[in-house]
């Protein structure tokens, strides 16, 4: 299932000239060291850094995959978010942007106030 997420990325948009069609890097941790991974990033001429079974710790990439963690964590913290009890999905959708711009005001409230 790599290479179906890796060619849903959305270009990226940089500050000047035309925005890139793939991320430069790939921080994926064990379960993903394959042969079949590293070619499909290889593929996409993206540089995958993923950690080798039974002989990288978790120490390297857990710099990395911490701020993926902890978002996901602030979005666990919505019961409605965490059990999914919409059976729509554009309603979903909506709460999920709810749940975004909550985060973001407590954020913006606990810096500038």
């Amino acid at each position: 299932m790599l290479a179906p997420v890796l060619d849903a990325v959305r270009p990226i948009r940089q500050c000047r000239g035309r925005p890139r069609r793939r991320p430069a890097k790939l921080h994926a941790d064990k379960a993903y060291d394959h042969a079949a991974c590293h070619r499909a990033c290889r593929d996409r001429r993206i540089v995958p850094r993923i950690a080798r079974r039974g002989v990288d710790g978790s120490e390297r990439l857990g710099r990395h995959r911490w701020i993926v963690e902890r978002t996901l964590a602030w979005f666990a913290r919505f019961r409605r978010l965490a059990v999914r009890y919409e059976r729509r999905a554009d309603i979903h959708e909506a709460f999920h942007h709810l749940a975004a711009a909550v985060i973001c005001a407590r954020f913006v409230e606990r810096w500038f106030c």
